[in-house]
């Protein structure tokens, strides 16, 4: 269960391998069951070690309800197990600004609840690794390719949780052998900066790699890497006690705008996980306080990292920083270090193959050098971005693209409890700049400036459709659809209060914009993080930037302020959710109006939400819904249409299944308005579509 590898997914027997993804996927059930057995008592599971972090029962469901929620989207399974828990352990993982953290909006299960759940999920996955067909190899658009998510984002999960399991008081933790501490340490070594050769590079996945692999890795990215000097050893607690005892943490002239904001905002002093005493410092690991281990290396964020290679380059006179990502993998492949599953032994303190903690920097050599994978994370200065050809994976279509904001910086070469994907040399995670991981440092001495790759234009088919349907003009001079939805929306809400609206299915944002006007709280909601971002772009920049397709290669390049359209003034009033229609949480509720924006025809069952409605609108709201009714069998099954085929041998379309859901809660205002909008494929082909428009007002 401790020491597992991942998934070689292109050679082997198919009934071999069934069973061999099946041994992984029980290991790491119980490897994360095991981690949460350290927690003290129950009420350990709803404490929140992180501010900007969900209390630990959450992830506790997460790990569980994902497996659930992707089956879902993979048609794999077409029935729930827990609706509201598939709900509430959905979205709030890292810190988006549609992550909701307010635990106010939380009425957690208990964890018998949350065990049970989880019981009935493993019982439920290892039934379908039974069935599924399987055929060697298994590549991304394969069904088994579903189950190796669940469990790669199940590790994640585990070194995740462990981070937060180490910000929690000491007494609400309790040791098992399991989970074994490194018992050496001692003085730290004197590093030095040691050569490193130039050379060529190539990196990225093909759709044909034998691993599994999370979107960001698949493309191809090239580079030409400048001869470098690299420190032999990560930084070590010794190293970065000679900042803290010059003032680093007290002296601006170190440390970026961003870095020094934080340091300012949460009165750092010193690392994270250092404990001052009277006599001396101590150390916090994930379940233990130990004198410090001076030789064991830092564990920092990238600001204090970043703070510390200035401060040393002052020291020196030298040119120091931290390693881009090209740098780091060049760096790594110059020193031949095995992949994970290839290696018989982890050559560093990785895979939990050593310690369930740190070691010390001078413990597991590498040539000349120590610790080029494992021990801890090493932060480069590289901002995550997608390589040339990336695609998001249909199934999580939000696993890295709202990272690619320059928000977020890659770790490379894992840490102790990396485990899975995450021990693997193409595997690339990135984290804000201000979070904390089992992650410390290396520098370089280069003179070399760091490229960052530019993803300021949206690029992705699914977002600049919509960016431009929303805020560029169409071929035919049609109305903009979202301005004028909006207005029929408040034309209809003249006599209710302008307090709060809904917007569902509100993709890029032109609509919650505009309802702003005029609604003092607007919420647009939608379940596609990739579309919501732009909105959250334009909301915060003013702007969005995103190319169109023109003629095979070609593109166009375009740019919308949003004071161009008269609503930069209430654009704060505007907030965004990631959300499933088809499972909307129960905080959804009291407005005044709810448009529901070409969202139920990609519902997989928009049934559900059409009967809940009235409850999250005030008496007397305004409920404006606009359908294609383009029912395909992609988003909705053929069963959950709510029209669109014939009922007893009568034709029954979408407009009389919502009159027969609505009539007991809404009455029906007008007759239905015909919207037109064209959605771009490229300079000489669009489509055309025409939403119908129904207002209903709520019946007392």
């Amino acid at each position: 269960m401790k020491v597992t590898k991942t998934i070689v997914l292109n050679s082997g027997n198919p009934e071999e391998k069934r069973e061999e993804i099946r041994r992984y996927f029980h290991q790491t059930y119980d490897l994360y069951e095991k981690l949460n057995e350290t927690l003290k008592s129950e009420k350990t599971f709803y404490l929140r070690p992180d501010p900007l972090r969900h209390p630990l029962i959450f992830y506790y469901g997460h790990t569980a309800a994902f497996y659930i929620n992707k089956l879902i989207i993979a048609k794999l399974i077409d029935k729930r197990i827990n609706p509201q828990y598939e709900s509430i352990f959905a979205i709030g993982v890292d810190e988006m600004s549609w992550d909701d953290l307010d635990e106010t909006h939380y009425d957690w299960p208990t964890l018998t609840q949350v065990q049970e759940y989880r019981d009935k999920v493993r019982q439920l996955v290892d039934e379908l690794i039974s069935k599924l067909p399987l055929k060697i190899p298994i590549t991304w658009d394969d069904p088994f390719w579903a189950i190796m998510m669940g469990i790669e984002h199940e590790r994640i999960h585990l070194e995740t949780s462990s981070v937060l399991i180490r910000q929690l008081p000491i007494e609400e933790v309790k040791p098992l052998d399991f989970w074994n501490l490194c018992p050496n340490s001692g003085s730290a070594p004197t590093n030095k900066l040691l050569p490193i050769a130039g050379g060529k590079l190539q990196v990225g996945k093909s759709k044909t790699h034998a691993l599994y692999g999370w979107d960001n890795e698949f493309g191809t990215h090239e580079a030409e890497i400048k001869p470098f000097k690299a420190s032999q050893y990560l930084v070590s607690n010794a190293e970065f006690k000679e900042f803290v005892d010059d003032n680093g943490y007290t002296n601006p002239k170190w440390w970026t705008e961003e870095g020094w904001n934080w340091r300012n905002y949460t009165q750092a002093t010193i690392p994270k996980f250092w404990l001052k005493t009277k006599a001396d410092f101590k150390l916090r690991t994930m379940l233990h306080i130990i004198d410090m281990p001076w030789n064991w290396p830092v564990v920092v964020n990238y600001l204090e990292a970043k703070a510390f290679c200035n401060w040393i380059s002052a020291q020196t006179g030298k040119p120091i920083r931290l390693p881009s990502e090209d740098e780091w993998i060049h760096f790594r492949n110059l020193q031949k270090v095995p992949d994970q599953p290839y290696w018989e032994k982890a050559p560093g303190n990785i895979n939990l193959e050593y310690y369930a903690s740190s070691c010390p920097v001078d413990e597991l050599k590498f040539g000349d050098f120590y610790d080029v994978i494992g021990n801890v994370w090493q932060w480069t200065e590289t901002p995550i971005f997608g390589f040339t050809g990336f695609q998001v994976h249909p199934y999580y279509d939000d696993f890295s693209t709202p990272t690619f904001d320059k928000k977020h910086n890659l770790m490379k070469g894992g840490s102790w409890i990396s485990t899975g994907n995450e021990a693997t040399l193409a595997a690339r995670y990135a984290f804000r700049r201000h979070f904390f991981q089992h992650a410390g440092f290396r520098y370089v001495e280069t003179s070399e400036p760091v490229k960052i790759e530019e993803n300021t234009y949206e690029e992705e088919p699914d977002v600049t459709t919509y960016c431009h349907l929303h805020w560029g003009k169409n071929k035919l001079g049609l109305p903009n659809f979202e301005q004028k939805l909006a207005t029929i929306a408040i034309e209809n809400s003249q006599d209710i209060p302008k307090e709060k609206a809904l917007n569902i299915g509100c993709k890029v944002g032109r609509t919650s914009f505009e309802l702003a006007k005029v609604f003092h709280e607007v919420t647009g909601l939608d379940f596609s993080a990739r579309q919501l971002k732009a909105g959250v772009n334009m909301r915060d920049n003013g702007a969005i930037r995103y190319t169109l397709p023109e003629e095979g290669e070609l593109v166009s390049y375009h740019e919308k302020l949003l004071k161009d359209f008269g609503l930069k003034e209430t654009a704060a009033r505007v907030n965004f959710f990631q959300g499933d229609i088809s499972n909307l949480l129960s905080k959804y509720t009291g407005y005044n109006l709810i448009v529901i924006e070409n969202a139920l025809e990609r519902a997989y069952k928009p049934q559900n939400l059409l009967q809940i409605i009235h409850q999250r609108l005030q008496p007397d709201g305004v409920l404006v819904i606009a359908s294609t009714y383009d029912w395909q069998d992609e988003f909705t099954e053929k069963e959950n249409w709510l029209g669109g085929y014939r009922l007893d041998g009568e034709p029954f379309t979408s407009l009389d299944a919502m009159k027969q859901i609505l009539s007991a809660n809404f009455k029906l205002l007008h007759q239905p308005v015909e919207l037109p909008f064209i959605l771009h494929q490229n300079a000489r082909k669009s489509i055309y579509l025409t939403s119908q428009v129904t207002v209903w007002n709520k019946r007392r």
